[in-house]
């Protein structure tokens, strides 16, 4: 499939589905958070994909702001104990994460091929400045 044959796939849609990034069709995981090599459907090398620790961090913030805020609110409001607290935060704290990770990825990874994201370049920049700095 060449970049004229591309359809337009919205990110949020393909990663929220979980499917390539190119044709929306083909699955994008072979486990939980493993990407596959290649789309089944159109052939896309998942090689560019990188998406590193940033659902991790965008999550813990996600959640972290959320829980933080319930269990202030319900403090504050209703002074509960303790085990109260335990039976309500820790599922959530559980639950929230891992039901956002795999569709968070699946969207980093799907913004990474609309934009055409690699990886950094510095090195070859200098190398060219320093070329150009011996004359």
């Amino acid at each position: 499939m060449d970049m004229e044959e591309k359809k337009d796939v919205s990110p949020v849609s393909a990663g929220l589905r979980a499917r390539c990034p190119r044709c929306g069709e083909g699955r994008l995981f072979k486990g939980f958070l493993d990407l596959k090599p290649k789309c089944d459907v159109c052939d896309l090398d998942y090689g560019f994909a990188d998406a590193g620790d940033g659902p991790a961090v965008f999550i813990m913030m996600i959640v972290g702001f959320i829980v933080v805020g319930l269990a202030l609110w319900v403090e504050f409001t209703w002074h509960p104990p303790y085990w109260v607290h335990a039976v309500l935060w820790i599922p959530l704290i559980l639950i929230l994460p891992l039901g956002m990770l795999r569709p968070l990825k699946g969207w980093l990874v799907a913004q990474q091929y609309r934009h055409s994201a690699r990886e950094g370049r510095l090195h070859d920049v200098v190398e060219t400045q320093d070329d150009g700095d011996a004359k």
